[in-house]
């Protein structure tokens, strides 16, 4: 993979996502905790940053390894743990027995159609869904923090591979 440089104003050569609100949010997070910034954690992240779809730990460490072999599994797990409490991940269980993560800074709700044979997810948003869970919500006086709705089913393409 080639990745593209581009030349600051101020001379100094950064990647394409050295601007990402993201990335500023996640070293000052580290600095909050009194953790070093590190060119390891530094390119965890931006991997991360570059799958644009739902990832495991274990798939997020491959990614990181073909560009850097010295990155150990550790180091991307304790990392994802890290984005994952700073916001920049949400980690989420689909139903096998990985923990998947997902962008989280700056992302819209949305819930997931996982399809139990291929494993694909689908993201969606339903304005009706979430009036309904608010209606709920507000009519058994509960004060909501978070929710999410994972529906398991077959996708359209496994239902197809089965009927032919």
């Amino acid at each position: 993979m080639v990745e593209r440089k581009k030349a600051s104003r101020a001379g100094v050569t950064t990647t394409p996502s050295e601007g990402r609100p993201e990335k500023r949010l996640f070293h000052e997070y580290l600095r909050r905790k009194g953790l070093k910034r590190t060119a390891q954690r530094d390119l965890i992240l931006e991997t991360f940053l570059e799958s644009e779809k739902h990832i495991t730990s274990e798939a997020l460490y491959r990614k990181v390894r073909e560009r850097d072999p010295s990155v150990g599994f550790a180091t991307v797990y304790r990392t994802l743990k890290l984005l994952t409490e700073c916001g920049i991940a949400r980690s989420m269980q689909l139903g096998d027995r990985y923990t998947h993560y997902e962008q989280g800074f700056d992302k819209q709700h949305h819930d997931h159609l996982i399809c139990i044979e291929c494993g694909g997810i689908t993201e969606f948003f339903s304005q009706q869904l979430e009036n309904i869970q608010a209606e709920v919500v507000r009519r058994h006086g509960f004060r909501m923090v978070d929710h999410s709705l994972r529906i398991w089913g077959v996708c359209r393409m496994c239902q197809r591979r089965r009927a032919s």
